[in-house]
């Protein structure tokens, strides 16, 4: 089952492939591998009914099934099971998915674009809906659930140049999504209650599960499968779903999405038809959603919106029957599903026929298609006539047995059971009317009043743009047959649906289960039948009579238009707010943090009964004080700093003075890194203060000044408090006891944290470096108007050596002109082989301390840096301080030779090193793989060198090495980006407005003369 559904989603991936080799014949193949999937799924059927449908995977006889290991921690795992309802599902899904397909190859235009992407979408939504019916994990069953759900709200959008198209697909994705969070909630707790996250095991332990929490458990699924089969009060995204092409509401609105929220009652049926809230909602939901769908169906004058409320009602149709609970329910349930998918796909098929050939789907203005129409009116009487229960078609046969499951209940349940059968009859008849509208707009010829006197004529007849080739016409033909075949031999569907009918006791022990026939003689319920026939047929008659009342009645409570006001008050909220705390002040943003981070721990400390641990160390050593001065010098400094490079200066001297706290505490590789760590910062800071006003200003610096104080203090005292509880509250040895032989054994290395970071928690890592780069990202984003790869014309020109040169020889003083002539002599000896800061650089903006300490020390860094990510596993270093030590070195030849000479040393694109990085750390998880290990699992090689002797190969180095270059690459890129890019900005400003001075003094001068 897992290859299957793996082939499906790779064939949908390659879709677009196709399409662009053989446009829409590509559609051929797709429904060639629907078609092979229904052949599969029936070589099941031997071994499905033949089994216990109650027992579970692994016990005897039962259905088969696969369980693949997944999230062990968790108990999730990849399980899948082919039950009796999982295999009529999977049929419905396959049958209808390979006609939809076939019908596709015609429906869209030669060379239609955007086909191929629609056929991926379509094909996939198959493959997840195919994995839904088959789970048997309830987390699998919930990651399907939603890919339907996105899947459907890409279908839906297909014409995404149409704004209703829009509106309809965020409308369809926002209700489902809901209603599918909330069932996760349910999942979930039903999971949690029976110990189990296996579908099949839960339903066999429904007997021992009661109480309360499983009765909300069931409330809460129950919303996410009424949503999903748009019953009343989630019924209005479907008519709007319309929007879609008519192959989507052919396949996902007729015998596949809406169809999920059917499947999830009757999975859960068998096991929690009994709980407390199950049949009021069933019951009163379905039936009301039957009433008002069949009702607006009578209104619509769209006969694509006719078959659309007519969805919307026989879902309600559905979930009642199927959420019944009793073996003929079942059995009907199951029926009409089937019978269902089968006639209205092919109605909506013909919808999409005659919408193509016509330009139109008013049924005012389509007017003697019929006559001209022959073989699609053949289509479209069978399927309408199944839709309406007329005989001898399966709608009428499933209809039947559905009657008789609610007389059956009604006989037993007093006035709510007859309550419920008159509904059910009502809607029924009210489905007859809409059913013969349904043709009667389509194919009748229609007349208009041409006199007063009342004389009518018949219409123009509607324009058939070409008769439909027999490709077109046979996926509904297909269908609509299946529905006179079914109806004249059960027997096949009796005896499919069986088993599952099997899981429910029936309605009284006395009374013989039900069965399918097109026949059971003269009973009751054919009464129903023929009272469903003749009401229909009066709605019908009096149509014309009823539409102006219909249309005067006003809409008390419209679903749709408070889902819309809905959306506008939470958008009106959302601005409300973001404008309260938006405000564009940096001040109130950070005071609103800090004062959560404080608040919120300070009331966890005041309300759990918690206390301060009465033994405290103050000090171990006298270092430690010393640091703690430095520190809190650095913080008090920062406070009063009167410019902005002093303040930064005060904030590194703290981050210095804790890597201090960390040395004397036995951590030299956090000390190490914050070191780093800080030295970058500082540099970064000071780069982007350039663009800032040296001095620190605020608007009114005495103004709530006292309230700061206090709040940054108490930031301060509540944390270190929380801090000191949650370290005297342990109770359970910790976690990193662990850790010492789990690095050497396990790990191969003697450096915990350096093999924790690569190796024991090494996807805490790889989700570090991806966040890394995508900071990165973010930043150049900011800074850079063109993409970041991209060299700038002027770095690839021979400099002049008057980068950043505003003033002239003649503007400087006789001690400038002599400091400047020095440095153009050191700019030309012959030794300079790879510091071009003296051909780059003017004279008065370089340095040559720095040059000469960078000529001294880059290579001698870069080589500490590499050390350190190869030593890192055993001893003090790693990939991450590495990388920050590289990026240092890479920062000092910025310093000391500018832009270009940052260029030169690293000639590629910072981005294209980040995304090495990541493709390294990648490719160390996945190759563990290959040799049938696990993700990211470290082994080692050892190796005998001649010369150097043996050696110990550890794979998670490699890991180290792509965090090696993620780093290099985040430095890189942040110099470029506060550095380069500012340069280049701050040498247009100052060229403009020396330019401009000169200007001003010419006219100055020419006015003065």
């Amino acid at each position: 089952m897992l290859t299957v559904l793996a082939v499906l989603f790779a064939v949908s991936i390659l879709a677009p492939v196709f399409y662009s080799w053989w446009g829409r014949r590509a559609f051929y193949l797709l429904a060639a591998v629907l078609a092979a999937s229904f052949v599969w799924t029936l070589a099941y059927l031997p071994h499905v009914i033949e089994a216990d449908q109650s027992a579970g995977i692994g016990e005897p006889n039962a259905p088969p099934a696969e369980v693949f290991e997944w999230i062990p921690q968790l108990g999730v795992e990849l399980a899948f099971r082919m039950d009796a309802l999982s295999l009529v599902l999977c049929l419905l899904i396959t049958g209808v998915g390979a006609a939809v397909m076939l019908y596709c190859a015609r429906y869209f235009p030669p060379g239609e674009r955007a086909a191929g992407p629609f056929a991926a979408q379509l094909f996939a939504f198959a493959a997840a809906m195919l994995g839904l019916v088959l789970s048997d994990d309830l987390v699998m069953l919930f990651i399907f659930w939603e890919l339907t759900t996105v899947l459907s709200f890409l279908l839906i959008g297909y014409s995404a140049h149409r704004i209703f198209a829009r509106r309809s697909a965020i409308q369809a994705l926002v209700v489902t999504t809901l209603g599918g969070l909330v069932m996760l909630v349910g999942l979930l707790w039903i999971g949690e209650l029976a110990g189990s996250y296996r579908l099949s095991e839960i339903l066999a332990a429904s007997d021992d599960l009661t109480g309360v929490a499983v009765d909300i458990a069931m409330v809460l699924i129950l919303i996410g499968a009424v949503s999903k089969s748009a019953l009343v009060p989630f019924h209005f995204w479907l008519p709007a779903a319309m929007a879609a092409p008519t192959p989507v509401s052919a396949y996902l609105h007729a015998a596949a999405m809406v169809k999920a929220g059917v499947y999830l009652v009757a999975r859960f049926a068998p096991g929690f038809h009994d709980t407390t809230f199950w049949l009021p909602i069933v019951l009163a939901l379905g039936l009301l959603t039957m009433l008002v769908g069949a009702y607006r169906a009578l209104r619509q004058t769209d006969i694509k919106l006719v078959l659309a409320y007519g969805t919307v009602s026989q879902l309600g149709f559905l979930i009642m029957v199927n959420g019944l609970g009793t073996q003929d329910a079942a059995l009907a349930g199951i029926a009409m599903l089937l019978a269902h998918g089968l006639f209205k796909a092919a109605l909506f098929m013909v919808v999409g026929i005659i919408d193509h050939k016509t330009g139109t789907r008013d049924l005012r203005t389509l007017s003697g298609i019929g006559r001209t129409q022959k073989p699609l009116l053949i289509i479209s009487l069978v399927a309408a006539a199944s839709m309406a229960g007329l005989p001898p078609l399966f709608g009428f046969v499933a209809k039947e047995v559905v009657f008789e499951s609610f007389y059956g209940y009604a006989e037993i349940n007093g006035a709510w059971g007859w309550l419920v059968l008159s509904g059910v009859v009502l809607a029924s008849a009210i489905t007859v009317a809409y059913s013969a509208r349904f043709l009667w707009g389509s194919f009748a010829t229609k007349y208009e009043k041409t006199a007063d006197d009342g004389a009518r004529e018949p219409l123009k007849p509607t324009v058939f743009h070409g008769s439909p080739d027999a490709v077109f016409l046979a996926a509904p033909a297909a269908l609509a047959a299946l529905t006179l075949v079914f109806a004249l031999a059960p027997g096949p569907v009796q005896h499919l649906v069986e088993p599952f009918a099997a899981l429910f006791e029936p309605v009284a022990p006395e009374v013989d289960p039900t069965y399918l026939a097109l026949w059971h003689g003269l009973t009751p319920v054919l009464g129903l039948s023929v009272l469903a026939w003749a009401l229909g047929a009066g709605v019908f008659w009096l149509h014309g009579r009823i539409t102006d009342p219909q249309r005067a009645v006003p809409a008390v409570l419209d679903a749709e238009r408070i889902y819309r006001y809905s959306i506008r008050s939470l958008d009106d909220f959302a601005a409300w707010t973001t404008s309260k705390t938006q405000r564009g002040s940096l001040g109130w943003y950070l005071f609103i943090i800090v004062a959560v981070a404080t608040a919120v721990p300070a009331g966890v400390v005041a309300f759990t009964g918690h206390t301060v641990p009465g033994h405290v160390i103050f000090a171990e050593e006298p270092i430690q004080v010393v640091l703690a001065a430095v520190i809190i010098s650095g913080g008090l400094g920062a406070i009063w700093a009167p410019k902005r490079f002093m303040a930064v200066l005060m904030v590194s001297l703290c981050g210095w003075g804790i890597a201090g706290i960390f040395a004397l505490q036995g951590a030299p590789d956090l000390a190490l890194t914050l070191l780093l760590v800080e030295s970058i910062i500082l540099v970064v800071f000071v780069l982007a203060l350039r663009t800032l006003p040296a001095g620190i200003w605020t608007q009114n610096p005495t103004r709530f000044k006292l309230g700061r104080a206090l709040l940054g203090a108490g930031f301060g005292a509540i944390i270190m408090v929380a801090a000191a509880i949650a370290m005297d509250s342990r109770v359970t040895d910790p976690v990193s006891v662990e850790y010492p032989w789990m690095s050497y054994e396990i790990g191969h290395g003697s450096n915990i944290v350096n093999v924790t970071l690569v190796d024991i928690r090494v996807w805490d890592t790889f989700g570090e470096i991806t966040v890394l780069a995508a900071a990165a990202t973010g930043v150049a984003s900011l800074i850079f108007v063109k993409r970041r790869d991209v060299q700038r014309r002027a770095l690839h020109e021979v400099p002049t050596g008057s980068v950043g040169r505003v003033l002239s020889d003649k503007a400087l003083s006789p001690r400038q002109a002599k400091e400047i002539q020095v440095a153009r002599s050191f700019a030309t000896v012959a030794r300079e082989a790879w510091l071009v800061a003296g051909r780059t650089l003017a004279p008065e903006h370089r340095s040559i301390i720095f040059e000469v300490v960078t000529r001294l020390m880059f290579h001698a860094i870069i080589l500490l840096s590499v050390y350190l990510l190869l030593a890192g596993h055993n001893t003090p270093g790693g990939g991450f301080a590495g990388g920050l030590l590289a990026g240092l070195a890479f920062l000092l030849r910025y310093l000391a030779g500018g832009r270009y000479e940052l260029e030169a040393a690293i000639p590629f694109s910072a981005g294209a090193l980040m995304g090495w990085g990541l493709a390294v750390a990648c490719f160390t998880g996945v190759l563990p793989l290959i040799f049938g290990g696990q993700a990211f699992q470290s082994f080692i090689v050892d190796l005998n060198l001649p010369l150097f002797g043996e050696h110990h190969l550890v794979s998670s180095v490699l890991f180290d090495v792509g965090v090696y270059l993620v780093v290099v690459g985040l430095i890189v890129d942040v110099l470029r980006s506060l550095g380069s890019e500012i340069d280049v900005r701050s040498e247009q400003e100052n060229r403009a407005g020396a330019s401009g001075h000169s200007i001003h003094s010419q006219t100055s001068l020419g006015v003065a003369r």
